[in-house]
């Protein structure tokens, strides 16, 4: 395992331990589609949530949070899709898109979670 894709992961299990200490329910990991991937959906009560996770070395010229491009964006819905098509017990429920960024500073790890972070396209 390369140390970028390392990185990744102990990213995603810091973001999902925080979620799940905030009352979220994971229902899924690393949901794969074509042209897309959805890092973790959880469950907020009855709202459906697609989390996008980022990490970050350092905090640089483009923090965690605002790396998640439109592009990134659009595949994100894509797989969301793919998930709600296959999942039609969850196709009712509210949805939303969160970010969390992971910024690592040395020794010092900040977590930012933006809930809502973006919305579909109509």
């Amino acid at each position: 395992m390369t140390g970028r894709r390392a990185s990744g992961e102990a990213g995603e299990q810091l973001a999902l331990e925080h979620l799940e200490r905030h009352g979220l329910r994971l229902l899924a990991r690393n949901v794969h589609a074509r042209g897309g991937e959805i890092d973790l959906v959880m469950l907020d009560g009855p709202t459906l949530v697609f989390v996008e996770v980022r990490s970050r070395a350092s905090r640089g010229l483009v923090g965690a949070l605002e790396s998640v491009t439109a592009t990134k964006q659009r595949r994100v819905f894509s797989a969301a899709r793919v998930y709600l098509d296959r999942h039609p017990e969850h196709a009712s429920r509210p949805c939303r898109f969160d970010v969390v960024g992971i910024t690592r500073d040395g020794a010092l790890t900040t977590l930012e979670w933006a809930t809502n972070a973006f919305e579909a396209p109509a």
